[in-house]
């Protein structure tokens, strides 16, 4: 890793993406992002299968029989390994194509109807599902100066040490004007522009279907005053260092990414609402089943205790969902 000062995205994507970064190195992460952090499909089957009804439903609005399934930011295929197991129990199930979409090599022993590529692949009709994709995607860092003027936040790889740089311009301010204005001195921000056109591209990169990003998120009107800018390894937070040697993430301005996708039909919830469309509720099971069959009570007790940690206020529940609908009529109110 070089040691000089650069921008938080340089920094990031190289200790992320780079020969040696964290996400491509399997000798940094022989895990796979499952070893450091915890997302909704490592929680519960249930995510997987309320993301196999979404695709189900999606195939019907479609009108066809045959549809794909696009993972971005796959990790090790957990999430369409996931799909098509809750799928091959359901009837009429709709022919399904998956692509697992990651920069890291495919895992030995996956399951070989998933096909394995570095970038969503171009003119698919179906479902393409970006689980805390863009969470990982580099973003420049800002940070208001003593006169509140905001300047681009310097880094550097061996230490994380920081240091304000040059004044943020051109549209990377029109950005932070529009999106997350900093006034205050010792504000921070991340710059979304690199997640809004991630997110264009992958939209873009569908015929028709349904689009999804779940991250951590947040909205013009409550934005975080310092950023969320931050390290994970092993399973806890540490600080983030750009050396390669832990997750580097920061939370997502969803409102940005949806407005990025000109002429696509939009909705921004968060996972308890939209897991409770898909059947995820988290209600206890009636204490007349431990009676008259305790085995099932027993399983339908796990399944709401599961449910309830996917749906949960201050923990999953609060994630935000983004969906874009592409070449699919507005849905029912």
């Amino acid at each position: 890793m070089t040691d000089e000062w650069r921008g938080w995205r340089e920094a990031a994507q190289a200790a992320l993406y780079g020969d040696e970064g964290f996400y491509r190195s399997p000798l940094r992460s022989p895990r796979g992002p499952a070893g450091h952090f915890r997302t909704s499909v490592h929680a519960s089957p249930l995510f997987a299968a309320a993301v196999a009804r979404l695709l189900t439903g999606t195939a019907r609005e479609l009108g066809t029989g045959t549809v794909a399934l696009v993972d971005v930011g796959s990790g090790r295929g957990e999430l369409p390994t996931g799909v098509l197991a809750a799928l091959d129990a359901l009837p009429g199930r709709p022919d399904v194509t998956a692509y697992a979409v990651e920069v890291a090599a495919r895992p030995p022993g996956l399951d070989p109807r998933i096909e394995w590529c570095a970038r969503p692949p171009e003119g698919v009709t179906g479902l393409l599902f970006a689980n805390e994709w863009l969470d990982n995607v580099p973003a420049e860092v800002a940070e208001a100066d003593p006169d509140g003027v905001p300047r681009y936040v310097r880094v550097r790889a061996s230490d994380g040490a920081e240091r304000l740089g040059e004044p943020v311009s051109g549209a990377d301010l029109a950005w932070l004007e529009r999106w997350w204005p900093l006034s205050a001195p010792g504000e921070r921000a991340e710059i979304g522009r690199t997640r809004d056109t991630a997110w264009a591209g992958a939209v873009g990169s569908l015929t028709a279907g349904l689009a999804v990003a779940v991250d951590y998120a947040h909205v013009r009107g409550a934005r975080p005053p310092f950023g969320t800018l931050a390290g994970f390894r092993d399973g806890r937070e540490v600080r983030p260092v750009p050396d390669g040697s832990c997750d580097l993430t920061a939370h997502v301005a969803l409102d940005a990414c949806a407005a990025a996708v000109p002429g696509a039909g939009a909705e921004l919830t968060d996972q308890r609402a939209a897991l409770r469309r898909l059947g995820v509720g988290g209600d206890r099971p009636p204490l007349s089943l431990a009676t008259t069959d305790p085995a099932g009570y027993v399983r339908a007790l796990a399944s709401a205790g599961e449910a309830a940690e996917l749906t949960a206020r201050g923990g999953l529940g609060d994630f935000g969902w983004l969906l874009h609908r592409v070449g699919l009529p507005a849905p029912p109110p």
